[in-house]
This record gives C-alpha cells, structure tokens and sequence, in this order.
C-alpha cells in the first residue's frame, strides 16, 4: 500500500459520499471511512520519511 493509494481510497469514498445526500448515514459512514483511509495516508508518509 502506498501514499498514493490510500489518498485515492480516500477521495474515491468521498465522492460516494457527496451523491448520497439523501442517506445521511452512508453519507457520514462513507465520510468516516475515508478519514481512516486518510490517517493510513498519514502514517504511511511518516515510514517513508523515517
């Protein structure tokens, strides 16, 4: 898994999550996965830093 890859996941979810909005809770569930999804980004880019 790279950066690169989990920033794509990322962004992926969150256009998923912009056409739901009249299902709140995917809207927020699809929103909350991509925030995990940008947390692995993060520590992904501090092991290549380290």
């Amino acid at each position: 898994m790279t950066v690169d890859e989990a920033v794509n996941h990322a962004a992926r979810l969150l256009e998923q999550a912009e056409l739901e909005l009249t299902n709140l809770p995917l809207m927020e569930r699809l929103d909350n996965l991509a925030s995990s999804w940008l947390s692995m980004a993060h520590l992904l880019n501090e092991r290549e830093v380290v």
